[in-house]
């Protein structure tokens, strides 16, 4: 471990200061007066062409690195005179002297070819006709390299959620001249990523996401398809009128989004899930890899942790290295990342991110000669607004601790000793828990970081809390919490939340960035994670439960980085409805959820038991005493 770097009140100010001068740079460079824009059709292997648009600097006075971003979202504005207004990662990279390449990718917006979601990675590919986007970023690079001019040979590659799996992808197998690759809240499993959460279907996201940008694409377009009209601001009304998940179909896809349809089909982990997993196949990777996420990124944090950690295992000599910041879904490219709801982080830590990691990732390897040393893992501290840096993620000097839920709602270190003893709560789909108390109509990007209190407070909520800490707990790298449960029905979703319940009386230094009153007792989500039961031993077969027999089910939580403070309390919540951020289970045994009646949905009485021979936990890595 390297220790850690803690923001100081010099070095926000110095960050605010940096970022005005930034702001300055930015808006008087003129992209037109520095770059010429030339759309092309590049071929591929199997005789597909992808659009491609290339701004080259007019400055020819020495070769520039090509940093090139495949999307399936659009390139636009198209036409030889149509500009961006930011090329590359961010705007700091403008005056830099780049080569920026943007790619449709097949079968979207100007591109050639069929669409696939998660195109599925192919290991052979001697036969010219058999491609995917590993060898789609290969002929694309080998293109440029024949048809740019005055470029220096080196490649860097790029993008945020879906280009960020593009990304991860193109650097499979790499061509020998892409030399930097950075994978931004990458996708890199559906089943854990964005739709699924162990076997949960994220119904608002995935709705709203596919029901535009899975409508069908019969020819190369630079038109987007119309938005959908929910008529209504209320997300989990909409949700709830719309009944079980065959509506959806019914109603407003009616057949024009496969992809819907395929999650009909493949409810469990099948085969159709299993080759769309881009991490068996992250071998021979480019040479250097940043991959970057957010600590409350509600679509993608799956993806960019455990892409790090494969690229780390499966590829030692790589130079790969971890960035995770306290940010929604792309934060770290847009705007300061200073806030998040009503979080406050103290510094515009998106701005740090730019100047100080991502800026100097690219320039050390597609210009220099690689020589600059960023950490194995940068990761911002959500507890005490510091970033902290780290030999290894997660790092190796912490020690286990157990949390158990015991009697009157208390959670604490030492196992329960009754000899039978739980906690119950009615869930009726009919009535689920809401996401938040905020009014959206999807997934609110702010619910990752929202106030629980009005969920503890509600009966079909447990809650269990630790007595005041009188000293910081630092918590560092993924969390599980092991339940033994049971239930009056044959299926329920495991909703666990960890909490940082913020003292009534308010600390000095929150005063002045946030109102006293949202912060007196202000209950932090710090991490969530949801499970659906019937997966609890297989994602592949799953399972109804015996109604009141107790049976054990481990929810795995994603890495976090928090330090509880001193004066605050740690809170477990446990749930099992959660709208409209997952559909609702039945509770009653249906084969295919996606196939649930209206009279399949019924109320269960759950229990998560706290017994001796029954108990229940939360289990993180704390950082030792000291570090």
């Amino acid at each position: 471990m390297r220790g850690s770097l803690r923001c100081g009140a010099t070095f926000v100010v110095a960050l605010v200061f940096a970022a005005c001068a930034s702001a300055r740079v930015e808006d008087e460079f003129d992209l037109r007066a520095h770059f010429t824009k030339r759309e092309e059709l590049v071929p591929m292997r199997d005789g597909v062409k992808l659009f491609t648009v290339i701004y080259e600097p007019k400055d020819t006075s020495t070769p520039a690195p090509i940093l090139m971003n495949r999307t399936p979202y659009g390139v636009g504005p198209y036409g030889a005179e149509e500009f961006k207004t930011t090329l590359g990662p961010s705007k700091l990279f403008h005056d830099k002297h780049y080569v920026f390449v943007h790619q449709d990718v097949r079968g979207r917006c100007m591109s050639e070819g069929t669409f696939v979601n998660m195109t599925p990675h192919r290991a052979n590919k001697t036969d010219p006709t058999v491609v995917d986007e590993s060898s789609d970023a290969y002929d694309t690079i080998e293109w440029l390299l024949k048809n740019v001019q005055n470029h220096n040979g080196r490649v860097g590659m790029w993008g945020i959620s879906y280009p960020g799996f593009y990304a991860a992808a193109g650097m499979i197998d790499a061509h020998p001249a892409l030399k930097a690759v950075s994978p931004q809240a990458p996708i890199a499993d559906w089943w854990f990523d964005d739709f699924h959460h162990h076997g949960a279907f994220f119904i608002a996201h995935a709705f709203n996401f596919l029901v535009s940008f899975g409508q069908p694409r019969p020819e190369p377009t630079t038109e987007r398809g119309p938005k959908f009209e929910h008529r209504t601001k209320d997300g989990y009304q909409f949700f709830l009128d719309l009944g079980p998940l065959a509506r959806a179909e019914e109603l407003h896809m009616r057949g024009n989004v496969a992809f819907w349809r395929d999650l009909a089909e493949h409810p469990n982990y099948d085969a159709f899930w299993a080759e769309r997993n881009l991490l068996p196949h992250l071998h021979r990777v480019a040479p250097a890899v940043m991959t970057v996420g957010g600590l409350f990124d509600a679509e993608d944090l799956y993806g960019p942790l455990q892409i790090y950690r494969t690229v780390e295992r499966e590829n030692p000599t790589v130079d790969n290295v971890l960035v995770m910041g306290p940010w929604r879904h792309g934060g770290w490219a847009r705007g300061d990342g200073d806030q998040l709801g009503h979080a406050r982080f103290g510094a515009p830590t998106s701005v740090y991110y730019r100047e100080t990691l991502e800026l100097p990732f690219f320039e050390s390897h597609l210009r220099g000669d690689g020589s600059i040393e960023l950490p194995e893992a940068t990761v911002f501290d959500t507890g005490t607004n510091a970033w902290r840096t780290f030999t290894t993620w997660p790092p190796e000097s912490t020690a286990q601790r157990a949390y158990f839920m015991s009697e009157n709602a208390m959670l604490g270190v030492q196992p329960p000793t009754a000899p039978d003893a739980a906690d119950a709560f009615v869930s009726d789909p009919a009535k689920p828990v809401p996401l938040s108390e905020e009014v959206s109509i999807g997934m609110s990007p702010e619910y990752m970081t929202a106030d629980q209190r009005f969920a503890a407070r509600r009966p079909d909520v447990l809650t269990w809390s630790t007595p005041i800490l009188d000293e910081d707990v630092t918590i560092l790298g993924p969390l599980l919490a092991d339940l033994a449960v049971s239930t009056t029905g044959q299926d329920a979703d495991w909703i666990v939340k960890l909490v940082d319940v913020f003292p009534g009386e308010i600390e000095p230094e929150r005063t002045a960035i946030v109102d006293d009153a949202r912060w007196s007792n202000y209950h932090m989500l710090v991490r969530s994670e949801t499970f659906r039961g019937r997966f609890r031993d297989s994602y592949a077969k799953p399972k109804p439960f015996v109604p009141g027999e107790v049976t054990r089910v481990a929810v795995p939580l994603q890495d976090v980085c928090h330090t509880f403070k001193r004066g605050h309390r740690i809170q477990v919540q446990v749930q099992s409805t959660w709208l409209p951020l997952i559909d609702r289970n039945p509770q009653s045994w249906v084969d295919n959820i996606w196939n649930a009646r209206e009279q399949d949905f019924i109320a269960a009485t759950h229990r998560v038991h706290r017994s001796k021979s029954h108990a229940s936990s939360l289990s993180f890595q704390i950082l030792q005493s000291g570090e």
